[in-house]
């Protein structure tokens, strides 16, 4: 598969812009996409795109603090927030602007992954307004693990977990 704009392989026609409307079934024969945009694409390009409202910034990592899986964030309610601590086994760093605490998880910690409401996720770990650091972990990594935080935010907001959800026929 080429991507979008990209030279025509053998068998393809070079003239195709990837908005066909149909699933790209990987068939790129005479006739079929020739230039299908894949899910993975699809889904950075959504996240790339800006979001309306107030203009947002980033959460500010602690001096000697890297994030090598880049960053996002969750964010809670604060009256959750107390509830999750205890049933995470390692905090990474969190941050509270008043009204939600945020944890910082590695980028991309919500795909195929739907979190519980009233869960918001923060691509980038862009926040409106001022959140100020109220814990910092040891070590150099910010990160809270994604799936203990989820399961806890399950447990606290009575979700099931998505993959434990029966799936219709």
């Amino acid at each position: 598969m080429t991507g979008l704009g990209g030279p025509a392989g053998p068998g393809r026609t070079g003239t195709g812009t990837g908005t066909g409307g149909g699933a790209d079934t990987g068939d790129h024969r005479p006739g079929g996409h020739d230039h299908a945009i894949g899910l993975d694409t699809l889904v950075r390009l959504q996240r790339r795109r800006p979001a309306a409202g107030p203009p947002a910034h980033r959460l500010q990592l602690p001096e000697g603090m890297t994030a090598p899986l880049g960053c996002d964030a969750v964010a809670v309610p604060d009256r959750l927030g107390p509830l999750v601590v205890p049933r995470l086994p390692r905090l990474g760093c969190v941050y509270t602007d008043g009204s939600h605490w945020w944890w910082i998880v590695p980028s991309d910690s919500d795909y195929a992954l739907p979190w519980p409401s009233p869960a918001h996720y923060a691509t980038g770990a862009l926040v409106t307004g001022t959140a100020r650091l109220i814990h910092r972990p040891q070590g150099t990594v910010p990160y809270t693990p994604p799936i203990p935080l989820y399961l806890a935010l399950c447990r606290v907001t009575g979700t099931a977990p998505d993959w434990s959800r029966a799936v219709p026929a």
